[in-house]
């Protein structure tokens, strides 16, 4: 069960990956060595990992979208192993419930680029494209 002070480490650690232990420390009223036992045994029990948020812009790949598939068939695997094929422009592909049977999250250089992925997810499955016009 989690404390105020692990629910404020992780709040600290959400924002910031990289900062220091002294720092974090600081931030809930610990020592640095307090909030760095207090980080390794969260590591063992909630944290899963850590990751590094990108601009995606700057990177290339600017066309943001969501794209609700259904599947044409029972058999999902055609579809799964195309998905598998494409990591670089899936960022997350969530098996749903409700509208569609999956979603996923993509991010792409151009509309070309898009609609060139497009034109290949119909030989598996029909969709409905959602892009993203700005963030909130």
């Amino acid at each position: 069960m989690l404390d105020h002070t692990d629910k404020r480490i992780l709040e600290e650690l959400v924002k910031d990956g990289r900062i220091s232990m002294k720092k974090l420390g600081e931030k809930v009223h610990l020592t640095g060595q307090a909030a760095a036992n207090r980080v390794l045994k969260l590591e063992e029990e909630v944290i899963e990992g850590y990751t590094v948020r990108l601009n995606y812009k700057k990177t290339g790949f600017a066309v943001h979208s969501f794209i609700t598939i259904f599947t044409k068939s029972f058999d999902h695997q055609p579809f799964l192993s195309f998905v598998e094929t494409q990591d670089a422009y899936i960022i997350n592909n969530y098996k749903t419930s409700g509208e569609g049977c999956y979603l996923m999250e993509c991010r792409f250089p151009s509309n070309e680029e898009l609609d060139k992925f497009l034109i290949e997810l119909t030989r598996y499955v029909n969709y409905k494209l959602s892009v993203v016009i700005s963030k909130s």
